[in-house]
């Protein structure tokens, strides 16, 4: 009986430990073996215990990240479009969004406005991107898309794009509330997009500390906009800053790290990223941001 005890515990003990407890007998190795299987849930809950000290616990919330983090004040949306174009069109393509683009940002009839139009410097090569605010949210995005439909010239302003584009992606965004609003600006300046992928569930983190960090980001007038995605890829952040030149954004962050402060907010939010990439990009000419 022993034996059968001995071998069905094989999970606890080794053959070697059931081998000496079967030589000493059947009461002493019950003994031996309540007190190895009472040592093992012992250490099995000391682990538990210890694992638990690293495992991220995110709160219960009873409001969408997006009512919690957004400007409540105003309803903007904002679409953000990248266009990855062939080389040899790309400054065919450069003339032929301004020949349309200012166009629906001038009309009042359309409830949107061409926030800024970049082609991408360093990063994704031969790439354009352009931010747009729809001023009144989804219910303006709507209307816009819809009017648009019926638009002759934007329909063939349409196709003649689709000759020039190897590929296209967009998003639709949200703005921090503690974010500066991306207001027009006089240059000549260049831009960083630096998006960051956060892990899902870690969004309201991100503000917390962020809602923080931004002033520490201000003296040099860098930060143009924040923004958090909606629909496209999901838990992305987007922050937008703008410098004279390469020198003048080295120089910037170089002085952020002088502040205190400043570390900890990268101590706490870098362990919210999956992924991060940054986009130098230089306006064209028809974008309210220079």
């Amino acid at each position: 009986m022993a034996t059968r005890v001995l071998w069905s515990a094989g999970s606890v003990l080794n053959q070697g430990a059931a081998r000496r407890l079967v030589v000493c007998g059947p009461a002493v190795a019950s003994a031996r073996l309540a007190r190895g299987l009472s040592a093992s849930s012992n250490r099995g809950g000391e682990e538990s215990w210890f694992k638990s000290l690293f495992v991220r616990k995110v709160d219960p919330r009873k409001d969408a990240h997006s009512n919690l983090l957004a400007k409540k004040e105003i309803s903007n949306l904002y679409k953000l479009q990248f266009h990855n174009v062939k080389p040899e069109c790309l400054d065919a393509y450069n003339k032929l969004c301004e020949g349309i683009l200012p166009a629906i940002h001038a009309d009042n009839d359309y409830p949107c406005e061409l926030v800024g139009t970049w082609n991408t410097w360093y990063g994704d090569q031969d790439q354009a991107v352009h931010l747009w605010k729809y001023v009144g949210g989804y219910p303006a995005l709507t209307e816009v898309m819809n009017k648009l439909r019926k638009n002759q010239e934007f329909t063939e302003f349409r196709k003649e794009r689709g000759k020039m584009l190897l590929s296209r992606k967009n998003q639709l965004l949200l703005e921090f509330s503690f974010w500066n609003e991306p207001n027009s600006r006089k240059g000549p300046n260049i831009y960083e997009l630096r998006t960051y992928q956060l892990r899902p569930g870690t969004m309201i983190e991100w503000g917390n500390y962020w809602a923080r960090a931004i002033r520490y980001r201000q003296e040099n007038n860098e930060a143009v906009g924040g923004f958090f995605s909606q629909i496209g890829d999901l838990y992305m952040v987007h922050h937008l800053w703008a410098y004279k030149d390469l020198q003048s954004r080295e120089d910037t962050r170089n002085a952020a790290w002088q502040k205190d402060g400043w570390d900890e907010c990268v101590y706490y939010t870098v362990p919210l990223i999956q992924h991060m990439e940054s986009r130098i990009m230089i306006p064209l000419k028809i974008s309210p941001l220079q």
